[in-house]
């Protein structure tokens, strides 16, 4: 391969199957990829400045996470999984996933998770406005983002499908990139 492998950001509102995509597309990549969710480092790293209890959320010292994350990612081979995606550097990313949900699907499954109804109801009005979405447009090359559907199990399937397709075009790319490399170095 001519270059470390990609980094792939899954990002999207909480309750979009992040963390399931993450997790799935990891057992199913034709490279090794590790999986890391970005709220559980925070929470496990202790990389915030305190627990809000009116929004039930850490206040989340995004130097602290990127100072964590940099080692990580410089070896690429990395599947980034946050409800945020915007304080990475744009360097970090081969390809940004936003994950997108009806509303009402979401609800429920903000719901089953026990969020309090001030936090269903922001994240559902984020996801309504596609919040998200537009910190990824905003943030990244075009090129790179890629907007899917999650709202059923067939989705999920799918998407991992098209990620997975997208890592051996990736590795096609970058062989002959490296190929390419060497016969400009021969000459």
């Amino acid at each position: 391969m001519g270059r470390c492998p990609p980094v792939i950001v899954i990002t999207g509102t909480p309750g979009t199957g992040k963390s399931t995509h993450a997790q799935l597309l990891v057992q199913e990549s034709p490279i090794p990829l590790q999986h890391i969710n970005v709220g559980d480092l925070v929470k496990t790293q202790g990389l915030h400045e305190g627990f809000d209890e009116e929004w039930q959320s850490y206040t989340v010292n995004e130097d602290k996470v990127l100072d964590q994350l940099e080692p990580l990612i410089s070896d690429g081979g990395v599947v980034l999984d946050w409800h945020t995606c915007d304080v990475y550097p744009e360097r970090w990313a081969d390809l940004v996933v936003v994950l997108r949900c009806h509303h009402t699907t979401l609800w429920d499954r903000l719901e089953k998770r026990g969020y309090p109804l001030k936090k269903i109801q922001e994240n559902n009005e984020a996801e309504i406005m596609g919040v998200v979405c537009d910190e990824a447009r905003e943030s990244y090359q075009p090129g790179i983002v890629v907007e899917l559907e999650s709202n059923k199990m067939e989705d999920l399937e799918e998407n991992v499908a098209r990620i997975v397709e997208w890592i051996d075009l990736w590795i096609k790319d970058n062989e002959r990139r490296g190929m390419d490399d060497e016969d400009a170095e021969s000459e």
